[in-house]
């Protein structure tokens, strides 16, 4: 994503909050992934204002104007220790930068598409979320820019999704990983536009096709407007003393079984 298309990705986190507003959650620490400096501090920092934000930031932010962007939501945070690593380490090694067991949500907008395997994300949430914790996350769906290709070729090069997954795979994806309880759902967003490069700014800023600028003058049929899946998902992170389930079933220590005793009296 770029600075142009800031508004949605903040439209998305705002939608994504609300969705949290039925859900009880006592969170003393979030991971948000990818973070950047825009206005969605501000709603994650009103929803949970005693909570620490953890940060992957988005590639192309800087952690001076991400130290900013927090400090104008909630000043307190500037006194509060987090954890900040670079969405660049996480592409490249599948990893989290933080212990074990140490947040109580991840909160991931518009992310997962431009993963290799969201697998391996979901698998990285499960490690770091403690025992009761929360993923929540959106990502674009299989639907997204389909009035594009009817006229791509040519000078119009479309990319594919990294993960054109769409909302029943990600929720099989959730339960593979042990999460519980996830529930997933979808709207179609469509951007209407007057001029044609504007919507070619969004096709590149949303990582939908390769830059070109001679795209415009090439290709006379632009349509007007551009579908948005957007996908939603959350699930919990509970069971985490249980060893790993083998063909649907948990195998758990014996010593972690407790043992009610009775005492008859006389």
């Amino acid at each position: 994503m770029t600075q142009s298309i800031r508004w949605l990705q903040d439209e998305i986190a705002d939608r994504m909050l609300q969705k949290l507003d039925i859900v009880k959650l006592n969170v003393r620490d979030i991971l948000v992934v990818p973070d950047y400096p825009a206005d969605h501090h501000a709603a994650v920092a009103r929803r949970f204002p005693d909570a620490r934000i953890h940060s992957v930031i988005e590639d192309g932010s800087s952690r001076l104007q991400l130290w900013i962007a927090k400090a104008r939501a909630n000043w307190r945070s500037i006194f509060r220790r987090s954890k900040t690593s670079a969405l660049a380490h996480l592409h490249t090694s599948n990893k989290f930068d933080i212990p074990d067991n140490s947040v109580d949500l991840v909160f991931s907008n518009l992310l997962l598409h431009d993963l290799a395997d969201p697998k391996l994300f979901l698998q990285e949430c499960w490690r770091v979320l403690r025992e009761g914790g929360l993923v929540v996350f959106s990502y674009l769906g299989p639907d997204t820019g389909k009035e594009l290709r009817a006229i791509q070729g040519g000078a119009l090069k479309l990319k594919n999704l990294r993960s054109p997954w769409d909302m029943h795979d990600l929720g099989d994806a959730l339960v593979s990983k042990r999460f519980s309880d996830p529930v997933m759902d979808m709207e179609y967003l469509t951007l209407d536009y007057e001029q044609p490069q504007l919507l070619l700014g969004d096709v590149e800023a949303l990582n939908l096709a390769n830059a070109n600028p001679h795209v415009e003058a090439e290709i006379s049929d632009l349509p007007q407007k551009l579908t948005l899946e957007i996908v939603y998902g959350h699930a919990w992170a509970l069971g985490k003393h249980l060893a790993k389930s083998q063909d649907s079933v948990a195998y758990i220590d014996v010593n972690q079984i407790g043992r009610k005793t009775r005492t008859d009296s006389h």
